[in-house]
C-alpha cells in the first residue's frame, strides 16, 4: 500500500531486535511500527521506537495498535516534539486515512487515532474535566488538532473561518498554560496535556 502511494519501503522486519538494527543503520524518513513485536509480544515495538527517538531525536514514528491504549499515546508525545502518530490497526484498511497519517508524521506533524481522543471528553464530568474548562468547541478543535490537522483543515472540517480556529487554538493554549516558546511545539504539548488528563 505504501509503495502504491509513492513511498519507498527500505525494510520490513519481524522482531524488536531487527527493528532496532534497521532504524539505527538505515535511518529512514519515517518508521511505521506495530506496538507488539516478537519476542515479548507486549509493547516491544513501541519501546524500540521510543529508544530510536532517544538516539535520533525527532525520528518520525507512526505506531499501530490493536486497541486504544492512552498510555502509548502519552509515551509517544512525552518529548514534546512532533513526528509521532498512534493509530488503530483498523485504520490501515482505509488507505487514504492511513497514508495521510504517514505523510503528516513524516512532515513532523501529529496523527492520533480519533478513538483515543474521543474517549477522553466522555470522562469529563466534575473533577475529571480538564482544569482549564475547555468549551465544547475548544474540545472539538483540540480533538482535530490531535489528529494532526492544520488550522486550515480544522476550519474546513468545522465549516468556520480560519481566523475563528486561530482564536480557539490561542484560547486552548492559554487555558492549558502553554506559553509562547520558540523551542516547544505547543500544539503537541496541548495534545499531551489533554491525554494526560485521561489517566
Amino acid at each position: 500500500m505504501l509503495q502504491a502511494h509513492g513511498f519507498e519501503v527500505v525494510a520490513a522486519v519481524e522482531s524488536g531486535s531487527e527493528l532496532t538494527t534497521s532504524l539505527r543503520e538505515l535511518e529512514p524518513d519515517v518508521a511505521v511500527v506495530d506496538v507488539r513485536l516478537p519476542p515479548t509480544h507486549t509493547d516491544e515495538g513501541l519501546q524500540c521506537a521510543l529508544g530510536a527517538r532517544r538516539r535520533r531525536p525527532g525520528l518520525p514514528v507512526l505506531v499501530l495498535s490493536q486497541h486504544v491504549e492512552q498510555l502509548y499515546a502519552r509515551e509517544l508525545l512525552a518529548d514534546g516534539a512532533g513526528g509521532v502518530g498512534y493509530l488503530l490497526k483498523d485504520r490501515v484498511f482505509d488507505a487514504e486515512q492511513f497514508v495521510d497519517a504517514v505523510r503528516r508524521v513524516t512532515a513532523w506533524g501529529t496523527a492520533m487515532d480519533p478513538q483515543v481522543i474521543q474517549q477522553l471528553p466522555a470522562r469529563g464530568a466534575g473533577a475529571d474535566r480538564p482544569p482549564a474548562r475547555l468549551t465544547p468547541r475548544e474540545l472539538e478543535v483540540l480533538e482535530l488538532m490531535a489528529q494532526g490537522r492544520t488550522n486550515t483543515a480544522i476550519a474546513a472540517r468545522l465549516v468556520v473561518t480560519e481566523r475563528a480556529i486561530a482564536k480557539h487554538t490561542a484560547n486552548i493554549l492559554t487555558k492549558l498554560g502553554l506559553e509562547v516558546s520558540d523551542d516547544d511545539n505547543r500544539r503537541v504539548l496541548a495534545v499531551l496535556a489533554f491525554l494526560d488528563h485521561g489517566r
